[in-house]
């Protein structure tokens, strides 16, 4: 067994005015993560929470807070969010070329765990040098959908940076956000992929716990035949 499977419902597709409640009913689906997305209105056309909402969740959680930040100026956040109590800081390669050096380092020192995404059209080269940097990321979020909005449709061309990722890392934790449900999970999982954030499939249910249950055995199997 290589990288163990961690399925993140996301928490974009919860209902926001009962947050801790759906937090909690989520964990007790067997969530491992909790995906929180925090976009700025600028890197992306929405604009959804922040460091408040992060420190009122965390009051009532000790889960594992993964924050995917879809932002433009991605070291603004670490303090408060460090603050706040997330656990993983995910910035994108995109607004970070220049600085994820000190960035990384700043995630780290705040006691966050640093991941780097990238978008669909963005080449996966990109990250190789922040995976193998002196002060690494832990963790590489491959977009499966153009980041920005719920609900969109699963980009199987996606899976081909998840593939080049797994064979040139194969201890790496790789994570997928977009589209994902038990329609997708196959290709995710058979690309290498162990880090699944599923929203409107969860969310969307009858029955979440069948559907965070379904991802975690299409992952643990694949890890299993390699």
């Amino acid at each position: 067994m290589g990288v163990a499977a961690k399925i993140a419902p996301s928490m974009l597709s919860s209902d926001f005015a009962n947050l801790a409640s759906e937090a909690h009913r989520m964990l007790s689906c067997g969530a491992d993560w909790l995906h929180m997305d925090i976009m700025d209105g600028h890197f992306v056309p929405n604009l959804t929470i922040g460091a408040p909402v992060i420190e009122s969740l965390r009051k009532h959680t000790k889960a594992y807070l993964d924050c995917h930040l879809m932002v433009t100026n991605p070291l603004d956040y670490v303090e408060p969010l460090g603050k706040a109590g997330a656990s993983g800081f995910t910035f994108h390669v995109e607004v970070s070329r220049d600085n994820w050096g000190e960035l990384v380092q700043k995630i780290k020192s705040k006691g966050m765990r640093p991941g780097v995404s990238l978008k669909p059209g963005t080449p996966i080269e990109e990250v190789y040098p922040l995976v193998e940097g002196e002060n690494p990321v832990e963790m590489v979020l491959v977009m499966t959908v153009e980041p920005g909005f719920g609900g969109q449709k699963f980009m199987p061309e996606t899976m081909d940076k998840v593939r080049a990722l797994r064979k040139k890392y194969p201890s790496l934790d790789i994570e997928v956000d977009g589209g994902l449900g038990p329609s997708t999970i196959d290709l995710a999982a058979s690309a290498g992929a162990n880090c699944i954030v599923a929203g409107s499939s969860v969310f969307g249910a009858p029955d979440p716990a069948q559907v965070i249950s379904l991802m975690r055995k299409s992952v643990e199997e694949v890890q299993k035949n390699n």
